[in-house]
C-alpha cells in the first residue's frame, strides 16, 4: 500500500488509538447453564466457581448434574469446576446472551493421587499444593507460597469488597455461610426461567446514508424492531407426563426495513432520442463504416427494441458521472423458534435434541423501481441418545433432518411480458419468466435487470455415532457420520437472456443500444425441474493423551467422501474432449459414452474422489516447571466436501437438453436486440465443461503459538498460521485469443468455459496478540495480523482457504443486479482466466489478502475494586456501579482489486476476462474526485492480451469503531431487567467498500459503495 492510501489508513490508526480510551460499551447480564457428568454418568454436588476478576459466583451442580448462572455479566469468564477424585477443569468461557451450554466431562485422578489428596485435607491450607490441571495447557505442580493470614487479607486495599470466608467455597456449603447467601435461598427453588426482550433501532437515531455521489438524497422514516421470548424448565404434565424432560425454547421475530442510497448512471432525453454529440468520439454507422453527422443517429434508425426497454430507466435527477440517486428501503420479516431437550432415564441412559424453525420474508427492490419478493423456511430437529456401556466406555448415537425451501418471485412475474411486447425472440417467454433481458453497458450505464423466478427445496438426512473410551490418560474417540442430501431446484439459470454492449459496433455502447445491436449474448434454459442427490461419509478417531502434567497431545485421523451429485432423472450433459480441445461432443448422464473418446463415465460424469485422509496433531507443552510459558503447535489436512454443488447445477442446464449459448456478434453470426439468441455453427453451444477427473480440493495448516502472562496483569500471545492450498479450482476459455490477432485454429471449438482442479493457493500469517485479564473492572485485547495470501485459483473470492465458491444455488430474485460485465452462463461467479495458455499469469495476490489488521477491544466495568468505587454505597452506589462499557476498533489495509477491460473474448459470448494494458502512470495520482488514475491503463494492444495483472490495484483502508454500554438491574431476587445500546460506526465514518476498477467505465476510480454510518440499537430485556 502506497501513496494516498498510507497516509489516510496513518490518520484511522491514529485516530483509533487515540478514541480507544475514550470510547465504551457494555455486555448485559446473562444466564449461563451446563453439566457436569463423568463417562456418561452426570455429577451431582460438583462444585463450580465463575471468577470474573473481583467476581465470584459458585454454583452446586443437582441431581442431573447441571449447574446454572441466572445472571453473569456478560464478557470473559473463568469456569472452575472441582470434585473429590477428579481432576478440576478450568477454562475461560465468554458469557454472551447466546453462549451455548457446556458438558464438563470430569477425568478421575489416579489412586495415588487420590491418597495424597486425602492427606492433605487435614494439612493447613497453607501447606497444601493446588489442584492438578487438566486443560491442555497443564500448569505447574510447584506448591503455592503460604497464604497469608485473615487479618492481611482484611488489610489488603487490592482485595476490594471481599466477604471473608465466602471466597473459595462457603457460599454453596448449608454449613459455612447464611442461607439467603450465594445461590442458597429460603424456598423452594423455581422450576422455570425465561425472558422477554426487544431490540429497537428508529431512523431518527441513526445517520443518514452516504452518498458517493456527493447528492444528498432524503432520508426515509424506518424501524427495525427485533423481539425475543424465552422459556425454560421441565416439561411437566400431571398423570400424563409427570417426569418429562427439561426444555428452553427461544422465539424471535424481527420487523426491519433496511434502507440505502443507491447511484445510478441513466440515458439523459438528448441521448435517448439518438443525440450523442456530449461524447468525446464520434459515432459511426455500421453499415457504411461513416460517422453519423453530428453524431446523431436518426430516429427511423432507433431499433423498436430499444425503445420499449428504454420505457424502463428512469429520467436523470441530476448531472455528473453518477446522475441518479434514489433511497432504496427492503424490508424483511422473520420468524424463528429454537429449543432444546434433555432427559435422563437412569445413570446410564440420555436423550437430548432440537428443533429449530425459521421463516423468513424479504422485499428487494432495485434501482428501477422493480420490487422482487423471498420467502423461505426452514426447519431442523436433531434427536441424540448416549448411553454408558462400561466404566471407560460411553456410546452416543444421533440423527437430524433439515430442509429449507425458498421460493423466489420477481417482479414481473405473471404481470407483463416484456420480452415479448418489446419483440425479443428467442428467449423463454413463460408467464414465470416474464420480464427483461439483462443489459450490461461497458460505460457504467446502469445495467437493467430483474430477478429470476426459483422454488427450491433442499433436504439433508444425517446419521451419527461415536465411541468414547478413556483409559490410563488416553480419551480415544472413534466415530463417524452419513448425510443423504437432496437439491430439488425449480428454476431456470438464465431465460431471458443477456446482451452486453462494448461500442464495438458505433464506438459507444450505447449507440450500439440504439441500434439494436449488442457485442455478445448469452442464455440458458430448459430442465427447469432438477433433482440432484449426493451423499456424504466421514469416520474417524482421535486421541486426546495426556502425555503428563507438562504435556497435552491429540492426535487423529479423519477420511471424508462426498460423491459427485447425480440428477434423478439423468439430466447432467458435460463435453466429451478430444486432446488438444480439438473437438467437442456432448456427453448425457443417462448414456454416458463419449462419442468422440469412447471413454465410459459415471452416472455422475465426474469420476469420484476418495482420497480424503486428513491426518490431524496438535500438543500445548509447559517447556519449563513454574512458568507461564505455555507452547502450542498442530498441523492438519482439510478437504472442501462442498465443491461439487455449483458445478451440478451448471451442467444442468447445457444442450442437447436445453438452451444454452454465448455467442459474439460477427458477419457470420449477426446479432440484434430481435433475434439475438441464434445458435452459431461456429461456436459450441455448451457453456460450460469439466474435466470428468475433477479431484476436491485440500489445504493443509499449520500453526504454532507462544503464550506468556507478564506484569500488570497481561498475557502476550504470539500466533504463526500456514495454509497451502492444493487442487483449487480453475476455468479458462479454450481456443480463445488477443483482441486483433488471428484466430490460430477457425475449426476448433469455442465459447465454453472449461473448468479443473490444478490451482494452488498458500497464506502465511504472523499475529501477535497482548490481552490484559479483567482487573479492577477493566480488559482489553489488542492484536496485530500481518498477512500475504496468493494463488491461482478461480474461486478464491474470499470464500475459504482452499478456494471453493460456496453459491450453491443459481441467480435469484433474492440477489441483486448484476455488475457491469457479468456472465449469467457461468452462476458460480469464478475468475475465468484472461489467457488459456498462461494460467500461471494467473498467480497474484487473493482476492481476500488483507496485509494488515489491528484490532483493538477494551471494556471497562464500574464499581470494581477499591480504586473502581467498590465500597461506594447508598444512591451513588447504585446509580454508579455495575455499567459496563466496551468498544471495538478495528483498521485493515485495503483487500486487492482487478482491472478490467469490458469488452467480448474474440469467438465467445464471454465479457468480463480481459485486462487492459498498464501504461507505468502512477495509478494512485488520481484528478480531483477520484481515486484511482485512469491514464494508468489504456485498451490491450492489438494482438496481445494487456498486462495489467489480476488483483494490483489496493482497494480502500477498512475502519470499524462499534461502541455499546449497558447494566443489569436486579429487580428482586427472582426478576432482573437488561439495559444496552449498541451504535456501529460510533463516530459516523465514510468507509469506502471498493473502488470501480472497470477501465472504459465512466465511473473508474470512484466507489461503489460505502458501508453503512452509524446506528443505534435499543435493547431492554426481561429475565426471571
Amino acid at each position: 500500500m502506497t501513496g494516498p492510501a498510507s497516509v489516510r489508513m496513518f490518520r484511522h490508526l491514529l485516530r483509533a488509538l487515540v478514541s480507544l480510551a475514550a470510547t465504551a460499551g457494555l455486555l448485559i447480564a446473562s444466564e449461563y447453564h451446563g453439566q457436569v457428568a463423568f463417562n456418561g454418568f452426570p455429577v451431582p454436588g460438583a462444585i463450580v466457581t465463575a471468577t470474573q476478576g473481583d467476581k465470584k459466583l459458585t454454583a452446586v451442580t443437582d441431581e442431573r448434574g447441571v449447574y446454572s448462572f441466572p445472571d453473569l455479566t456478560e464478557g470473559n469468564w473463568t469456569i472452575q469446576v472441582e470434585m473429590p477424585g477428579f481432576s478440576t477443569m478450568t477454562e475461560a468461557v465468554p458469557i454472551t446472551a447466546n453462549t451455548p451450554s457446556k458438558t464438563w466431562d470430569l477425568k478421575m485422578l489416579p489412586l495415588a493421587q487420590m491418597n495424597a489428596t486425602a492427606q492433605t485435607a487435614i494439612v493447613p491450607a497453607s501447606k497444601a499444593p493446588p489442584p492438578a490441571s487438566t486443560a491442555s495447557a497443564p500448569k505447574s505442580n510447584t506448591p503455592v507460597a503460604a497464604m497469608p493470614t485473615q487479618n492481611e487479607v482484611d488489610q489488603n486495599p487490592d482485595n476490594g469488597f471481599l466477604i471473608n470466608g465466602s471466597v473459595n467455597n462457603g457460599a454453596a456449603s448449608p454449613f459455612g455461610q447464611f442461607p439467603a447467601f450465594g445461590n442458597n435461598r429460603n424456598g423452594p427453588r423455581k422450576l422455570y426461567t425465561g425472558g422477554l426482550g426487544m431490540t429497537l433501532d428508529n431512523s431518527t437515531f441513526d445517520a443518514q446514508s452516504y452518498s458517493v455521489t456527493g447528492q444528498q438524497t432524503p432520508k426515509p422514516a424506518y424501524n427495525r424492531l427485533t423481539g425475543l421470548a424465552s422459556l425454560g424448565g421441565p416439561l411437566r404434565i400431571p398423570h400424563l407426563m409427570p417426569n418429562g424432560p427439561n426444555f428452553f425454547a427461544t422465539y424471535q421475530w424481527t420487523r426491519n426495513r433496511n434502507v440505502s442510497t443507491e447511484p445510478g448512471l441513466m440515458p439523459t432525453s438528448a441521448e435517448r432520442n439518438g443525440d450523442l454529440s456530449q461524447l468525446a468520439n464520434s459515432i459511426l454507422d455500421p453499415t457504411t463504416g461513416q460517422p453519423f453527422p453530428g453524431s446523431v443517429i436518426p430516429q427511423s434508425r432507433i431499433s423498436p427494441q430499444a425503445r420499449s426497454l428504454l420505457s424502463f430507466y428512469p429520467l436523470p435527477n441530476f448531472n455528473g458521472r453518477y446522475n441518479y440517486q434514489i433511497p432504496i428501503g427492503s424490508p424483511t420479516h422473520q420468524d424463528a423458534l429454537q429449543s432444546r431437550f434433555n432427559k435422563a432415564f437412569n445413570m446410564k441412559d440420555q436423550i437430548y435434541g432440537g428443533f429449530a424453525f425459521q421463516s423468513t420474508r424479504t422485499d428487494t427492490p432495485n434501482l428501477f423501481g422493480f420490487l422482487d419478493t423471498t420467502d423461505l423456511l426452514g426447519i431442523n430437529t436433531t434427536l441424540n441418545w448416549s448411553h454408558r456401556l462400561g466404566r471407560r466406555v460411553f456410546l452416543k448415537v444421533g440423527t437430524e433432518f433439515s430442509r429449507l425451501s425458498t421460493h423466489d418471485q420477481p417482479y414481473f412475474e405473471n404481470r407483463e411480458n416484456v420480452s415479448g411486447n418489446a419483440g425479443i425472440n428467442g428467449n423463454n417467454q413463460q408467464a414465470v419468466n416474464w420480464g427483461p433481458p439483462t443489459l450490461a453497458f461497458s460505460s457504467g450505464i446502469s445495467g437493467l435487470s430483474d430477478g429470476l423466478a426459483s422454488s427450491n427445496h433442499n433436504q439433508t438426512v444425517g446419521l451419527s455415532s461415536s465411541l468414547l473410551w478413556s483409559r490410563n490418560g488416553h480419551n480415544i474417540t472413534f466415530g463417524g457420520d452419513f448425510r443423504r442430501q437432496q437439491f430439488n431446484f425449480l428454476s431456470q439459470q438464465n431465460p431471458r437472456g443477456t446482451f452486453n454492449f462494448t461500442g464495438a459496433a458505433t464506438g459507444s455502447d450505447f449507440a450500439d443500444f440504439l441500434l439494436g445491436t449488442p457485442d455478445t449474448s448469452s442464455i440458458a434454459f430448459g430442465n427447469a425441474d432438477k433433482y440432484f442427490r449426493d451423499s456424504l461419509y466421514d469416520t474417524y478417531i482421535d486421541d486426546d493423551w495426556r502425555v503428563g502434567p507438562q504435556l497435552t497431545v491429540n492426535v487423529g485421523m479423519r477420511w471424508e467422501y462426498a460423491s459427485p451429485p447425480t440428477e434423478l432423472y439423468g439430466r447432467l450433459v458435460n463435453l466429451d474432449i478430444a486432446p488438444g480441445f480439438t473437438a467437442v461432443a456432448p456427453v448425457v448422464a443417462n448414456d454416458p459414452v463419449g462419442a468422440l473418446t469412447g471413454q465410459r463415465y459415471p452416472g455422475s460424469l465426474l469420476r469420484p474422489d476418495k482420497t480424503g485422509i486428513e491426518p490431524r496433531i496438535g500438543i500445548a507443552w509447559r517447556p519449563l516447571s513454574g512458568s507461564s510459558l505455555v507452547v502450542r503447535a498442530g498441523y492438519g489436512i482439510y478437504y472442501n466436501t462442498s465443491v461439487y454443488q455449483t458445478i451440478a447445477t451448471q451442467m444442468a442446464q447445457q444442450p442437447p437438453l436445453s438452451k444454452s449459448l454465448s455467442v459474439q456478434n460477427s458477419p457470420s453470426d449477426p446479432l440484434t436486440l430481435a433475434n439475438g439468441f441464434n445458435a452459431s455453427p461456429t461456436i459450441t453451444p455448451n457453456t460450460f465443461a469439466i474435466d470428468p477427473n475433477f479431484r476436491v480440493g485440500y489445504a493443509q495448516e499449520w500453526q504454532a503459538s507462544i503464550q506468556r502472562d507478564l506484569p500488570g496483569s497481561l498475557q502476550m500471545t504470539a500466533t504463526y498460521l500456514g495454509i497451502k492450498g492444493t487442487r483449487g479450482t480453475q476455468e479458462f476459455l479454450p481456443n480463445t485469443y488477443p483482441i486483433g490477432a488471428a484466430n490460430p485454429c477457425p475449426a476448433c471449438p469455442s465459447g465454453f468455459a472449461y473448468m479443473t482442479s490444478n490451482g494452488n493457493s498458500s497464506r502465511e500469517a504472523a499475529d501477535i496478540q497482548l490481552r490484559r485479564r479483567l482487573h479492577n473492572g477493566l480488559t482489553g485485547t489488542l492484536q496485530y495480523t500481518f498477512a500475504k495470501a496468493i494463488d491461482d485459483d478461480a474461486s478464491l473470492g474470499g470464500q475459504g482457504a482452499y478456494g471453493v465458491n460456496q453459491n450453491t444455488t443459481p441467480l435469484t430474485a433474492s440477489q441483486t443486479q448484476p455488475s457491469v460485465g457479468s456472465q449469467p452462463s457461468s452462476p458460480a461467479g469464478l475468475a475465468i482466466a484472461q489467457n488459456w495458455l498462461d494460467l500461471s499469469a494467473e498467480r497474484s495476490l487473493s482476492n481476500f489478502d488483507q496485509r494488515h489488521v489491528l484490532d483493538a477491544q477494551l471494556q471497562y466495568t464500574t464499581g470494581m475494586g477499591i480504586g473502581g468505587g467498590s465500597l461506594m454505597s447508598g444512591w451513588r452506589g447504585a446509580l454508579f456501579k455495575e455499567w459496563t462499557f466496551a468498544t471495538q476498533i478495528t483498521v485493515g489495509s485495503g483487500l486487492p482489486l482487478t482491472p478490467i477491460y469490458f469488452a467480448a473474448v474474440p469467438g465467445t459470448g464471454f465479457t468480463n476476462t480481459i485486462r487492459p494494458e498498464y501504461t507505468g502512470a502512477p495509478l494512485y495520482a488520481a484528478p480531483s474526485g477520484s481515486f484511482l488514475n485512469p491514464a494508468a491503463y489504456t485498451a490491450p494492444l492489438s494482438g496481445q492480451w494487456g498486462n495489467a495483472g489480476r488483483n494490483t490495484i489496493t482497494g480502500p483502508v477498512q475502519f470499524s469503531l462499534n461502541a455499546s454500554i449497558g447494566r443489569t438491574f436486579r429487580l428482586s431476587d427472582r426478576f432482573n431487567l437488561d439495559f444496552r445500546l449498541d451504535s456501529t460506526n460510533l463516530f459516523n465514518h465514510v468507509n469506502y467498500t471498493s473502488w470501480d476498477a472497470t477501465m472504459n467505465s465512466a465511473q473508474f476510480g470512484l466507489p461503489t459503495g460505502a458501508n453503512a454510518m452509524r446506528s443505534v440499537l435499543t435493547t431492554v430485556r426481561l429475565r426471571f
